[in-house]
């Protein structure tokens, strides 16, 4: 997931990580079904991958769910936040996979790492933070074996929690003000997959609806539009600052947030691509 910010904006690093894992693994409980789906599309066209590479790994949840899914492959996560790697390894433990999951730190604005060749490579929501993704395209080509599938996953929009009518379209408005700064702004990436190389592009779409308990998809509103209000302070009219920080108050009680009727909304569209 992303920034939506699944990886790295400016700010307090351990503070900004902490905050940022949370929303990461509450995402994977809430609107997880996507991992389901997506990772069950590769193993259909990547059976017998055996390296696996999980490029912006962030929390670990798509290690994990490719771990899971292909019960025979090594996976490695890569990321450039040792906290978060840290996150990953520990997870892994904790899943007894620990013996199939192995941590890369690399910042891959600076060099791809030495991870070896990769039977599938995985991108979800971070090759859109790259600087240059169109060198990391060819960097992932080149990283493939021969047949080898990249699967890039992004999110339609940002995950939704509010009625569509709630103060006359609120967070519409607010995520239209995030995506003018570029919040989970990216192309359709079938060009630029064919221009670095890759063949049989096929893209497919994974709607989901958070099905999950109360109070963790509570949780999760409370957290990842927390993580929004302060890239909206000086930004957003004053009005809908203030109502977004009433429903942040309290822990979202009295309000959308907190009610057993809260229904989280989102979207993944995802790549496939492979290396001839």
């Amino acid at each position: 997931m992303t920034e939506h910010g699944h990886h790295h904006h400016p700010g307090h690093a351990h503070q900004h990580e902490g905050n940022l894992a949370e929303v990461l693994d509450l995402d994977a409980q809430v609107l997880g079904s996507y991992l389901d789906g997506a990772t069950a599309w590769a193993a259909e066209l990547a059976p017998a991958a055996e390296t696996i590479v999980d490029v912006g790994a962030g929390s670990g949840a798509g290690t994990l769910a490719l771990a899971g899914r292909f019960p025979r492959a090594e996976v490695v996560a890569l990321d450039k936040s040792a906290d978060m790697l840290a996150r990953t390894l520990n997870a892994a433990r904790a899943q007894g996979l620990a013996g199939r999951v192995r941590a890369v730190e690399a910042d891959l604005n600076q060099s791809w790492p030495a991870v070896g060749g990769a039977d599938l490579i995985w991108a979800s929501s971070s090759l859109h933070e790259l600087a240059d993704a169109q060198r990391t395209m060819r960097d992932m080509f080149a990283a493939l074996q021969p047949g080898g599938l990249l699967v890039v996953v992004e999110m339609d929009g940002l995950p939704r929690f509010l009625p569509d009518n709630f103060h006359d379209g609120l967070e519409s408005r607010l995520h239209a003000l995030l995506a003018g700064q570029g919040w989970n702004s990216h192309p359709d990436w079938r060009p630029g997959l064919e221009k670095a190389g890759f063949a049989e592009v096929e893209q497919r779409a994974f709607p989901t609806v958070g099905r999950s308990t109360p109070d963790l998809a509570s949780r999760y509103a409370l957290a990842f539009l927390g993580r929004m209000a302060p890239a909206l302070d000086g930004v957003a009219d004053a009005g809908d600052l203030a109502v977004l920080g009433s429903l942040l108050t309290d822990g979202g009680k009295d309000t959308p947030l907190g009610g057993p009727d809260l229904v989280v909304r989102g979207s993944r569209t995802a790549w496939a691509a492979r290396k001839p």
